[in-house]
């Protein structure tokens, strides 16, 4: 029976129940922090091999010495390995530091001081807003805000943001210079944009010339099932429509090998890198082009090496986030509270808690050892309107910690819900 048809008696006695449940939840000390989608270490441990595959030998590439200055948009041995995992060309691909967050970062600033394409600076021009599909990645929202721009919710569906939104906003407002999108799993909810959607962005006739979008492809391999439906290429798209400067792509390799020494790409076409590069090479002589080669030799060159590596970093999630969605399958949907996605890739499960509830259960979780993405977080300022979002981050605790974990959240899911009601 669903907790709204609860008489009063019963709603009652089901919270007590949850308070005594919580109670001796608080008293094990429970101390698990899943507040970011961070590898796990027997994730770490499959790119030991990073660490012992390279030789001084190995650095007398292709286009030089690696060991020495030079080569500011990464070695060609790497942009080849690499270029097939965003469907682009080598010389379409600019390999960067360690995190696409800086290259983005860099991207957004870039456009601020100096204005991209020959374009008026942001920074000069009275009004910047960006579009922000919600819920959505918290650290693009932060950038955005750190820069001052104006930032506007977009609403997501099944298949990907909504585009009559989107094109109204960016055919008639100059004001708009870009939007946030991370098309393959969502994050946090695991949508996969369909090719529909993809073409539509594509196709898209800004009012502003200098209007970008930014498409964060973090998850475009991490898979969670055999037959995944993977986003047509958007540069590729993009060309077909005269609009390839429109769009900028990133990613990295930091849940592929090693979290915060992996290797950052962004992709564009031959102008924007042309364009963006003016700032880089005032930033930097050179990106480390002897991680990028270490990375060449941990897969002997071969983005099917790649792939492969990546099915053993399902084989320890697939588990992870199957025990995630039994507890709120088993312990919540039979009492009709909140509901959440079933993603077939990425690093989160996306719940939507009872209107009004989503804080409650985090401060609820925290009380008991259990730390959460802050509630509101995966909205622009931090503020879900109708505060229901909640993040679950699956991949960091072993899975006995990871159940634990679950009966906590499931509890205090409960006790919320029970509390929004006896108000």
């Amino acid at each position: 029976m669903e907790l709204t048809s609860y008489s009063e008696a019963e709603l009652k006695a089901f919270y007590a129940a949850c308070r005594k449940d919580y109670a001796r939840y608080q008293a094990e000390g429970l101390k698990l922090d899943m507040s970011r989608g961070k590898p796990s270490p027997a994730q770490l441990d499959l790119s030991a091999g990073l660490l012992t595959c390279i030789t001084n030998e190995d650095l007398q590439g292709e286009a030089g010495d690696y060991r020495n200055y030079g080569i500011l948009d990464g070695i060609p041995e790497a942009k080849r390995m690499f270029a097939p995992m965003l469907g682009v060309e080598p010389d379409e691909l600019f390999l960067l530091g360690n995190a696409s967050l800086q290259a983005m970062y860099m991207t957004i600033s870039y456009a601020y001081s100096h204005g991209l394409l020959g374009h008026t600076p942001w920074g000069r021009l009275e009004k910047v807003r960006f579009l922000c599909p919600v819920p959505g990645y918290d650290r693009h929202f932060k950038i955005t805000e750190f820069f001052g721009a104006e930032m506007i919710n977009i609403p997501m569906h099944e298949d990907g943001p909504d585009m009559d939104m989107v094109e109204r906003l960016v055919s008639t407002d100059p004001a708009v210079k870009g939007i946030w999108c991370v098309p393959q799993y969502s994050n946090p909810t695991g949508i996969v944009y369909s090719d529909e959607v993809v073409r539509r962005f594509a196709s898209l006739k800004p009012a502003a010339k200098d209007f970008r979008i930014f498409w964060d492809n973090a998850y475009c391999i991490h898979h969670l099932c055999d037959t995944p439906h993977c986003i047509p290429p958007i540069l590729e798209e993009c060309k077909k429509y005269g609009n390839e400067d429109m769009v900028i792509e990133f990613a990295s390799t930091a849940k592929v090998t090693f979290a915060g020494a992996g290797v950052c790409m962004m992709a564009a076409s031959k102008a924007t890198l042309a364009d963006l590069t003016k700032g880089l090479s005032c930033f930097t002589i050179c990106f480390d082009k002897t991680n990028q080669m270490r990375h060449v030799r941990f897969f002997d060159g071969k983005f099917e090496n790649i792939l492969a590596h990546m099915e053993k970093h399902r084989a320890i999630l697939e588990p992870k986030f199957r025990t995630v969605l039994t507890a709120l399958n088993t312990e919540l949907k039979p009492l009709g509270i909140g509901s959440w996605t079933e993603p077939k890739g990425g690093y989160f499960v996306s719940f939507n808690a009872p209107e009004g509830c989503a804080k409650r259960i985090v401060q609820l979780c925290k009380n008991a050892g259990v730390v959460l993405t802050g509630a509101g977080a995966a909205f622009p300022y931090g503020a879900d309107p109708a505060d229901r979002n909640i993040r679950i981050a699956p991949s960091y605790p072993e899975i006995p910690e990871l159940e634990k974990a679950m009966a906590l959240f499931v509890l205090c899911a409960k006790m919320a819900a029970a509390e929004k009601r006896m108000d």
